[in-house]
């Protein structure tokens, strides 16, 4: 299944990877180390309210799940054109990223407020504690909403300057946010130094000034910048004057990415609702806790996905298509030698923490989050030459190949076996999620398949 290690390229290739790779990862990394500060904060008002935070953050993935494809579809154009140096092809493609992720907020942000009860009662279907973990929820949703909307414009930026090469920026300002949140939790969840004690409100509350930080500082360093400094960057009162021959390209890539995340990211909470059910609010707690500790180390995924963009898609666009495939091999190869690393590091890791940090949860819901974990890191090589193959794909415009891939076996395989195991085994939710999950070995073989067609190795930036 793996590469060969004579197809790992030299120290210099990777070397130059790093630089674009790291602050990416360091950026994830202070977010999932917030986000662990957040779960431990609200760990200690019991396994209920940790399971209703925990709730709505799964019902909000889908959101950021959209949004990341959408900026994905319009950062594969601006990649390529930055590589060609063409500086307006660069602005409409940040003009698609703009119009489009509004769009998906304000829709978002009207589902929160008009079904939120609905939608939260459909990730807690059979769980002993389901109306306790709504009545919190419906609270929370209702004001994480108002992040929506600076989340998306943050996105929109951030990505754009990681996808010139320029991955510091959105680290500083992301990570300057998130010591807002931190700090806002520390003040309202508990009512330190005289603050009032809000609870779950009161981690809403410190999540929206975060977000309105994070916004805020972008637009001004964006606009304060040289025009060298950020040449895809247009204000607001001029987002609409587009190029729509190519923005129906970008869609017709958006397109086929939205199918396959909206697949996966469909599968994923299905698979969450159906082994919320098996238990109380411990069993919710417990993998979302398992959830929170994986993800720090899910930030070689990013690593992955940035460096291909930029790299492999600034290769393309210039024109240099034997120096894209001779990229593509070597960040394969270098992911699964990288996922190997993590997996080894992340278990002995997350033997530690899971105890210390989620002492004020169950001992089953501890034990819970551990087991997940495990299965997590198991597969964490297979999930890094996939993100691999994946993202290098879509820097050359092959969307088409994450498209069938998850689609095809998501659908046929992945949710029946789902239901399946739900309906027909007392299976525990760990050992569900880790039979599930062999069907990515199957995808690995459709997508390597497909890879080696080479269709991504293309130059998007020739325009009529």
């Amino acid at each position: 299944m793996f590469l060969p290690i004579k197809h790992l390229g030299p120290w210099n290739f990777y070397r130059e990877a790093l630089a674009i790779a790291v602050p990416v990862m360091l950026q994830q990394f202070v977010m999932s180390m917030v986000s662990l500060i957040d779960n431990f904060m609200v760990a200690g008002l019991g396994d209920v309210s940790m399971a209703a935070v925990n709730v709505t953050n799964q019902i909000n993935f889908i959101f950021i799940v959209i949004v990341n494809a959408v900026c994905g579809a319009g950062g594969i154009y601006l990649a390529q054109f930055n590589g060609a140096k063409d500086a307006d092809g660069m602005r409409h493609a940040y003009r698609f990223k703009v119009i489009f992720v509004c769009a998906v907020a304000a829709v978002y942000f009207v589902l929160c407020w008009l079904i939120p009860r609905q939608m939260l009662a459909m990730m807690t279907m059979g769980n002993a504690a389901q109306d306790e973990i709504i009545d919190i929820g419906v609270r929370y949703i209702k004001l994480i909403s108002f992040t929506l909307f600076p989340l998306a414009i943050s996105t929109g930026i951030g990505t754009s300057y990681r996808e010139i090469g320029s991955p510091k920026i959105p680290l500083i300002i992301s990570s300057a946010a998130t010591v807002v949140n931190t700090m806002g939790n520390w003040f309202l969840i508990y009512g330190n130094l005289g603050a009032p004690r809000l609870e779950v409100t009161g981690a809403a509350l410190a999540t929206i000034l975060a977000r309105l930080v994070e916004a805020a500082v972008f637009l001004f360093y964006v606009r304060g910048s040289r025009k060298g400094t950020a040449p895809f960057f247009v204000g607001f009162h001029k987002i609409f004057p587009v190029n729509r021959r190519l923005m129906t390209q970008i869609l017709a890539k958006s397109g086929m990415m939205f199918l396959s995340e909206a697949s996966w990211v469909s599968s994923e909470t299905i698979m969450t609702a159906l082994y919320n059910g098996r238990g109380g609010a411990e069993v919710v707690a417990g993998m979302a806790a398992g959830w929170t500790i994986a993800n720090i180390f899910f930030l070689l995924f990013g690593g992955i996905w940035t460096t291909s963009t930029v790299l492999v898609g600034g290769s393309l666009g210039a024109g240099r298509l034997d120096e894209a495939r001779t990229r593509g091999t070597w960040i394969t190869s270098g992911a699964i030698a990288a996922g190997c690393i993590i997996a080894v590091t992340g278990a002995g890791a997350a033997t530690l923490l899971i105890p210390l940090v989620f002492s004020n949860l169950t001992d089953a819901a501890r034990h819970i989050s551990l087991g997940l974990v495990y299965v997590i890191f198991i597969y964490m090589p297979l999930w890094s030459l996939l993100n691999a193959l994946f993202a290098i794909s879509r820097a050359g415009g092959d969307t088409a190949l994450g498209m069938y891939v998850d689609v095809s076996v998501n659908t046929l395989i992945f949710v029946p076996g789902a239901f399946a195991l739900a309906l027909l085994t007392p299976l525990h939710p760990v050992t569900m999620f880790a039979l599930l999950k062999l069907s990515d070995i199957i995808k690995y073989t459709i997508a390597r398949r497909w890879f080696r067609k080479e269709r991504w190795v293309r130059n998007l930036t020739r325009r009529n």
